[in-house]
């Protein structure tokens, strides 16, 4: 890949910003972003400041001080938020531009181990080796510069003549890349005839409801009411996985875990959302090998190992959850087919609500379940799975989900 040194005063010229800021302003107003606001702050900042030629303030320590306002003497080694947010970043991006749509914008990125983003032309990553700018890296020996705006705009010509002629085999490729990882885990519950049942955790703890005056928003009435209530958080993976469903034509409903009755797991596929306020998620889960535990006071919540049931690794303690907002967080992710109903199960239950939303994450991913159908694969093509994940929660939101442990069978 070619590089600009950073240092260059005219390192970007006018039409290259604004097209740089128009396509953050395309990412942060994505779904992906949108949500957060760690998230749009960070990528925010380290674009502008590169646009600026100050990528000297782009270090961790800077970092942390500036977006999370963290003390000049924060231990970095301890306090790993800069890292976190970044990984997750990189994630959400990659996310992003895999989405079908992307493939023509300018892409925006985060190289692992810097804070410093590039920025390609479209499909630059596999048809063209032109960049307009690494900052900050060290050019490679015997490489001629180029200025910047030259890469800029001719990989819009080197990736026409080359989609011109490969575009029918790159379609196929990119089709089957994604498909096959959906195929693998989702095939058996988009294929089958019945539709789809969402089993979501509910909390029935209102008994009042505020109702807003059409006339005067700001008067609220408050009125007797009996509601049922679904923890916010929970919405994230009901509306990821659903909306993947649904784009494959897949019907399904929703119901809360109290007004679910087990002849509704027996008429077809049903996904489970949330563990401990589901109580058919811990039924289901609690013969599996993974299953999950809590202490009588229910202050520490965690998963057990059936294999080793004295040495429960992963544990999310509540002292320390609601007293910091930084801990780590652990899910339950499965796909089996449930011995008393005879349905397919699909599980996405985290112990807090951040694990529920890897959970969520973990499983509308490509790169995710592709990763999951080479593991069993090489498992010896089981058709039921369980997958551990942990996640590093940071000010409250969750970072990349990481695979703990992995049972076939």
């Amino acid at each position: 890949m070619l590089t600009t040194p950073s240092t260059e005063a005219d390192a970007f010229t006018p039409e290259e910003k604004a097209a740089v800021s128009e396509q953050l302003e395309r990412l942060l107003n994505n779904a992906y972003f949108s949500h957060s606001r760690r998230f749009p702050s960070f990528l925010r900042y380290v674009v502008e400041k590169t646009l600026a030629g100050q990528e000297d303030a782009l270090k961790e320590r800077t970092l942390g001080i500036d977006i999370f306002g963290r003390p000049a003497d924060y231990d970095t080694a301890t306090d790993p938020i800069v890292r976190v947010t970044a990984a997750e970043i990189r994630k959400r991006i990659a996310q992003y531009y895999q989405e079908p749509g992307h493939e023509s914008e300018l892409r925006i990125s985060l190289p692992a181990g810097s804070y410093i983003p590039q920025f390609n032309e479209p499909s630059a990553d596999t048809l063209s080796t032109a960049t307009v700018t690494t900052a900050g890296t060290e050019a490679r020996e015997g490489t001629k510069h180029t200025p910047p705006h030259h890469h800029f705009w001719r990989g819009f010509v080197v990736s026409f003549l080359v989609l011109a002629v490969v575009g029918g085999g790159a379609l196929w490729a990119w089709q089957w890349e994604h498909h096959a990882p959906f195929n693998f885990f989702w095939g058996p519950v988009v294929n089958s005839s019945d539709p789809v049942l969402f089993c979501i955790a509910d909390q029935k703890q209102y008994s009042n409801i505020a109702l807003r005056d059409a006339n005067d928003q700001s008067r609220q009435v408050i009125l007797p009411d009996s509601l049922t209530a679904v923890v916010i958080d929970d919405l994230d993976p009901i509306v990821n996985i659903a909306g993947l469903l649904q784009s494959h034509g897949k019907k399904y409903s929703l119901r809360g875990e109290s007004t679910t009755a087990l002849m509704d797991l027996r008429a077809g596929p049903t996904v489970f959302i949330g563990a401990f306020d589901n109580a058919w998620t811990l039924r289901l889960t609690r013969s599996l090998r993974y299953h999950f535990v809590n202490n009588e006071d229910m202050t520490q919540l965690g998963i057990a190992d059936s294999k080793t049931p004295n040495a429960t690794r992963w544990i999310l303690y509540r002292q320390q959850q609601m007293a910091t907002n930084n801990y780590s967080d652990y899910a339950i992710v499965a796909r089996f087919t449930d011995n008393t109903t005879g349905e397919l199960a699909v599980v996405a239950a985290g112990v807090g609500r951040g694990g529920t939303i890897v959970a969520g994450e973990f499983l509308t991913d490509p790169n995710s379940l592709a990763w999951l159908m080479h593991a069993a694969k090489a498992a010896g093509n089981k058709k039921n799975m369980e997958i551990v994940l942990s996640t590093q929660i940071i000010g409250g939101e969750p970072g990349t989900p990481k695979v703990e442990a992995t049972y076939f069978w």
